[in-house]
């Protein structure tokens, strides 16, 4: 327990948790490793396992993770720390997925699903978001909110909304039977704990989208979770949801971290399904604070609805996928000008944190302003060649 208090970005019973991640080494090596936490100990395993893809895949991943041989690199307090100062010269710590698909759930929630519908009627201008508010709240009320999507209850309310003109193309998804699944990002363009995020230099309204992330296999097997940032642009998106990937996929607008929490019995879907997520913006120019929360059990459709909507015989992920499972916060706090609700100042820190996986602290800085994706799958595969290392973990254990 002494060991959890002192690292506040960890699961608050480090003890008991299995956590597996990625950091880049410098020097001779200059390229990612996969690595293991034990005993507050960073442990690289990648002479084990090349890839993070590859580990979640093995038979044998829990004890490959509690266990595997590997090079000692210090202590993951020091590790969190230093990623936090940015000219530091340790292991930087890197989303903990490599070569996973990242695909993301939209309005899961009752509360998301009246913000999309805003940011719809009001076509990206931030300043007609409260009264537009104000009427949905009186049209709608807290119709949504005890609705199981799909069922007919909720075509029955879909009907209702037709009739009277205010049926919206994010409610279809929100209480139809097909749930929104998008591509977030690509394979290795995620950033980590510690790094900046990105907003796209067009946007003018945006906010952090405080996630949980599930690990998946190819197999469709959740093996872990982590916490995520779905960095939303809502101008963007308010335009046209055509926009969806200007709004979403953009360089750093991606976190996941700090590490993934493998399940166990000590830590299992269920865990999931009862977190509470919170989340805590802190202004650098202007000491703004907001803070906020997602209560998992208000989730709209249930964690395995959404990995079976996003994968089975109609659509594979042969190297896995990472899941964000979408979030009930969407802040309206005003922070600029009464009405104006909130937006992103550069500089922001943004802390998204539950008790059984840390804390996941990003800075938001522009897209075009912050270090390019540079390095993708075809870097990786050449770097582990390099090492020796290309195919390492694919063929002992594996699926």
């Amino acid at each position: 327990m002494k060991l959890a208090s002192a690292v506040p970005q960890l699961p608050s019973d480090l003890q008991d948790a299995l956590l597996v991640g990625r950091v880049w080494r410098s020097g001779e090596i200059n390229g990612p490793c996969v690595v293991a936490v034990r005993n507050g100990e960073v442990i690289d395993i990648t002479p084990h396992v090349s890839t993070m893809a590859d580990l979640l895949e093995r038979d044998d991943l829990l004890s490959v993770a509690r266990s595997a041989p590997g090079e000692h690199l210090g202590s993951v307090q020091q590790l969190l720390e230093a990623a936090l100062q940015p000219e530091s010269m340790r292991p930087r710590l890197l989303a903990p997925c490599d070569l996973q698909a990242i695909k993301a759930c939209g309005v899961t929630f009752a509360v998301s699903l009246l913000e999309r519908v805003i940011e719809e009627q009001a076509g990206g201008d931030a300043a007609r978001a409260d009264t537009l508010r104000k009427s949905l709240l009186e049209s709608i009320g807290s119709d949504l909110s005890s609705i199981k999507p799909g069922s007919p209850e909720a075509e029955k309310l879909k009907q209702a909304f037709i009739a009277r003109g205010a049926w919206s193309q994010y409610m279809e998804v929100g209480i139809g039977p097909y749930a929104e699944v998008f591509s977030k990002s690509q394979p290795m363009s995620a950033v980590g704990f510690g790094a900046d995020v990105g907003l796209h230099p067009d946007s003018k309204w945006n906010n952090p989208e405080p996630e949980i992330v599930l690990a998946v296999t190819s197999q469709r097997k959740v093996v872990g979770a982590a916490l995520g940032n779905d960095v939303n642009l809502r101008d963007i998106e308010g335009r046209s949801a055509l926009l969806l990937g200007k709004a979403k996929d953009n360089n750093g607008s991606c976190s996941i971290g700090p590490f993934i929490r493998l399940f166990d019995d000590k830590f299992t879907l269920d865990t999931v399904r009862d977190a509470e997520v919170r989340m805590k913006i802190e202004g650098a120019d202007d000491g703004f604070v907001l803070d906020g929360e997602s209560k998992m059990r208000q989730i709209s459709r249930d964690p395995l609805d959404l990995v079976a909507q996003t994968s089975g015989p109609h659509h594979q992920y042969p190297d896995g996928f990472m899941l964000f499972l979408g979030t009930m916060f969407s802040p309206i706090k005003d922070r600029d000008a009464a009405g104006g609700g909130f937006t992103h100042h550069l500089g922001d820190r943004v802390t998204i944190s539950t008790p059984a996986l840390g804390s996941l602290i990003n800075h938001v800085q522009r897209s075009d302003q912050i270090a390019p994706w540079t390095f993708g799958v075809r870097a990786l595969y050449r770097n582990l060649a390099r090492r020796g290392l290309s195919g390492a973990g694919i063929s002992t254990g594996g699926n």
